[in-house]
């Protein structure tokens, strides 16, 4: 799908979102804090005309309010950008088309460590990345090593979605629970009892982008398993991963059928169709309840709350996140008005309208932004204030890099763990493959 906007066609849509940025207003953001630095000196190329790519929406005002903002861009500088909108999954091919053959889109808001496939290709972002840093508090460490790659920017994360547990709260408490239980012992307990009274979870184990692997890391992590170590050495076949598989085939035993084919909007689906108790998600579910016109679909949405994912063995949270990774082909013919595109949507006359429109969908990088208005309008924004913060990278415990970004992209974490749950590999024999795959990558 593709959107294009000139500054005739801004001008023609009059008040609004838009004109609220091109106006220079901070009603929305006043509780944003900044420091006084100055921008860099970008002037922006005669002719300039910009191509954008990115992933389709999952809450409505997440793309609402990005086109708003883009149409605001345009008013104010003259430059007509084209958005182009694909699915998750074909999101990355495209990217990679685009790298390979010189054309295409001049920014993408690619997925997670992608750009580090394609570093030679990447505009150096590192001096509006500093800017930035520097004006909103600092980025936190999770964006700052996803963006970067030898000590330079070659992408800006622009948000990420966190995989929270999103449940009802009265088919809990009909198996005598408050809440979600904290360690994974618990947890399993709690959805034995649930799928025993004919309320089962359900987490996806399609090649689900988002979904599939922020359950899939989080089992693997939570038990001490990990695809690599420190040196990027492949130790995915482990007693660690071994055990976690175990786990989570007795999980997924609890869980409602089809499971094995879910991709990422399938648990949404079934969700607000009251097929199952729970999932793992971020707030795009609720946004739809709360949003909803359907008197049953808004009860959904008052009986829904979110949790953080338990704890394994290792004692600390391992839960994944999916991050929207800004990034500009080399290939561009207008860098600076790339770079000015991008600088513009993180200010946060435009950034912070867009977070609070998304209601929290996508999780800031820049840590200003904890003091925006969406983290404490509604207390079940809570759980994804911290999604950025607290996540584990992509390749945890080694680099972030190429490697990292095709054993992600090959879904070598995710097919394992379905490997198991669908009875087609022991534990044992899941792991062997999974470290044969990621070997083909990881050569060192």
């Amino acid at each position: 799908m593709t959107n294009r906007f000139t500054r005739r066609d801004t001008m023609k849509l009059g008040a609004g979102v838009g004109a609220a940025a091109l106006l220079g207003s901070t009603s929305l953001s006043a509780a944003i804090p900044t420091n006084d630095v100055a921008a860099p000196d970008l002037p922006i190329e005669d002719g300039a005309e910009l191509r954008v790519l990115r992933p389709a929406r999952f809450v409505e005002g997440d793309e609402r309010l990005f086109l708003a903002n883009t149409e605001a861009f345009s008013a104010i500088t003259g430059v007509p950008v084209r958005i182009d909108i694909e699915s998750w999954e074909d999101l990355r091919p495209k990217t990679a088309v685009a790298a390979n053959v010189g054309q295409g889109p001049d920014v993408v808001l690619a997925w997670s460590d992608d750009p580090h496939k394609f570093t030679d290709s990447a505009l150096d972002l590192t001096d509006i990345a500093t800017y930035l840093g520097e004006k909103y508090g600092g980025w936190y460490p999770l964006a700052e090593r996803m963006g970067t790659s030898d000590g330079r920017w070659i992408a800006m994360p622009m948000g990420a979605s966190g995989g929270r547990i999103c449940y009802r709260k009265s088919m809990l408490g009909e198996a005598g629970y408050d809440t979600v239980p904290g360690d994974v012992d618990g947890f399993l307990e709690m959805n034995q009892k649930l799928h025993s009274m004919g309320n089962p979870g359900g987490l996806a184990l399609g090649n689900a982008v988002g979904d599939a692997n922020a359950w899939c890391h989080w089992l693997v992590w939570a038990f001490g398993g990990h695809m690599v170590d420190e040196e990027d050495n492949v130790t995915i076949n482990s007693a660690e991963t071994i055990e976690a598989l175990r786990y989570g085939k007795a999980l997924y035993d609890t869980f409602i059928p089809g499971t094995l084919a879910w991709l990422d909007p399938a648990n949404n689906k079934a969700y607000l169709d009251g097929q199952v108790s729970w999932t793992q998600n971020g707030i795009s579910i609720y946004y739809a309840a709360k949003n909803s016109d359907d008197a049953r679909i808004q009860q959904i949405a008052e009986d829904t709350f979110h949790a953080r994912m338990p704890i394994g063995p290792v004692g600390h949270s391992t839960e994944r996140c999916l991050m929207v990774n800004s990034m500009v082909f080399n290939f561009t013919s207008y860098p600076n008005a790339a770079k000015r595109y991008l600088q513009f949507m993180m200010e946060h006359e435009q950034y912070d309208q867009w977070l609070q429109a998304s209601i929290g969908y996508w999780g800031h990088p820049l840590k200003a932004y904890e003091n925006s208005d969406i983290w404490t309008v509604d207390p079940k924004h809570d759980a994804f204030k911290s999604v950025i913060a607290d996540s584990l990278w992509d390749g945890y415990k080694g680099s972030v890099g190429e490697a990292s970004a095709a054993v992600l992209s090959e879904f070598v974490m995710v097919q394992m763990v379905a490997s198991v749950c669908a009875g087609q590999a022991t534990p044992e024999e899941a792991a062997a493959e999974a470290e044969r795959r990621a070997r083909r990558y990881y050569r060192g």
